[in-house]
């Protein structure tokens, strides 16, 4: 049988590889794990307090995806800085269409949550303290090449070159580093003609836990939530899609101005925007790799698709993703396989694909819907939005993509799991 230096590399140490290692250590550890990630963080350098700022970058996590930071041990440290969703309001600005989702509907105390990324790292970092994973940084991935049984995997510290052999590589840097591309997968790019204009924003009125997706003449809208999870405060984290024209026109305003700009799109219903800080943009587009794995390696997270921000449904639908590779690697360990048998990511792909997919389309179906402006299809939406409102059965069915639930069981067995409680895709 082949010796290898570890069972697991993983590229990147961001949320999607963090996750990925902490769930490996929980439901298979047995598994040797390392993480191989560009900046130099490390669970044995952590800072001692967390301070929110104001400008903090943060992420929606659907309910599925607490109950995933649930099994993980997790969700009672990461809950201490993350907002719920009580309430979603989705509207057509100038148009009579509207629909609403409320938590207690459901049976749930929230409909998600948004938690500041830099929190959510530290809270990763430190369960990982408690673990066997070991991490290479910095250090990058930067090429590979196939042997029996697994993979060689050469990597870069600083001057220095070495080699690890692993029975499985991940890739889950993100689709920007090029290893994916240097390792020979092909995406597939579809670009929106759209950039996402991100920022956190202070309204007069309190949120009260509601995020509103607000589709106005400039592009989609998006306010979610954002501030202290015990109290209804009066900050928001905005995501907005805008052409490159009106990107352009909102980046050379004064802060006042982009807060009039916001005011007159999206209207009163916070009340008056008085403040918005560090505005950060990027271009939209949507990227999937039709075979992300291969004898050896996977992809992950934005390396293996990269959805518009819409729907808010990238990070989650990259978590269900590295929960179902994690119970994978379960069942290969139980059955005497290697964790880098295609067969084993092949089941991978062949699971997450329709889960992608559905996401995907519902993502992709609503920035094509609400992008267009002609009267006909204004009217069409808007019933739609008023159906969605009417009707229970099509509302509960909005309502759980919203929140991640479907019919996957939990792949670590601890305390506290809600078995009945299922997450996935529908």
């Amino acid at each position: 049988m082949a010796t290898f230096d570890t069972d697991l590399i993983i590229a990147g140490g961001g949320l999607a590889g963090a996750t990925l290692a902490l769930a490996v250590a929980r439901a298979v550890p047995s598994l040797r794990v390392t993480v191989v990630e560009a900046f130099p963080l490390s669970p044995d350098a952590l800072p001692e307090s967390y301070q929110p700022s104001y400008d903090a970058r943060s992420t929606a996590l659907a309910w599925g995806s607490r109950l995933i930071f649930e099994e993980l041990g997790l969700w009672q440290r990461l809950a201490e800085h993350a907002t719920p969703i009580k309430h979603i309001h989705v509207s057509d600005r100038g148009h009579f269409g509207a629909t609403r989702l409320h938590a207690v509907d459901h049976g749930q105390e929230a409909l998600g949550y948004v938690a500041d990324n830099r929190w959510m790292g530290l809270c990763l970092m430190r369960e990982l303290l408690d673990t066997g994973v070991q991490w290479r940084a910095p250090a990058e991935v930067t090429d590979m090449a196939p042997i029996p049984e697994g993979v060689r995997v050469r990597l870069s510290e600083g001057d220095d070159t070495r080699e690890m052999s692993a029975r499985c590589l991940v890739v889950a840097d993100g689709g920007r580093s090029g290893l994916r591309e240097k390792l020979g997968f092909q995406p597939d790019r579809h670009s929106y003609g759209q950039n996402a204009l991100i920022a956190n924003v202070s309204t007069s009125d309190s949120h009260d836990f509601t995020a509103f997706e607000r589709f106005t003449d400039a592009g989609p809208m998006a306010l979610l939530p954002h501030g202290s999870p015990a109290r209804a405060g009066h900050q928001s984290a905005l995501v907005w899609t805008l052409s490159d024209d009106a990107l352009g026109q909102v980046l050379e305003l004064s802060d006042e101005e982009k807060c009039r700009w916001l005011q007159e799109r999206f209207g009163w219903r916070l009340g008056r925007f008085t403040r918005i800080g560090t505005c950060h943009h990027y271009p939209l587009t949507l990227t999937t790799v039709a075979e992300p794995v291969r004898p050896g390696v996977a992809l992950v997270g934005n390396a293996a698709h990269a959805l518009h921000p819409v729907a808010g449904q990238g990070f989650n639908l990259a978590l269900r993703g590295l929960m179902t590779l994690v119970e994978q690697f379960r069942l290969a360990q139980e059955q005497g396989i290697g964790i880098g048998d295609l067969e084993v990511l092949g089941r991978y792909q062949s699971l997450h694909r329709q889960d992608w997919q559905q996401t995907v389309r519902f993502s992709d179906s609503l920035i094509r819907l609400f992008g267009q402006s002609m009267a006909p299809v204004a009217a069409a939406r808007d019933a739609g939005l008023v159906g969605l409102d009417l009707l229970p059965g099509a509302k509960r069915w909005f309502a759980r993509k919203a929140m991640g639930l479907s019919g996957r069981r939990a792949v670590i067995d601890r305390p506290g799991n809600r078995p009945q409680e299922t997450i996935g895709h529908e």
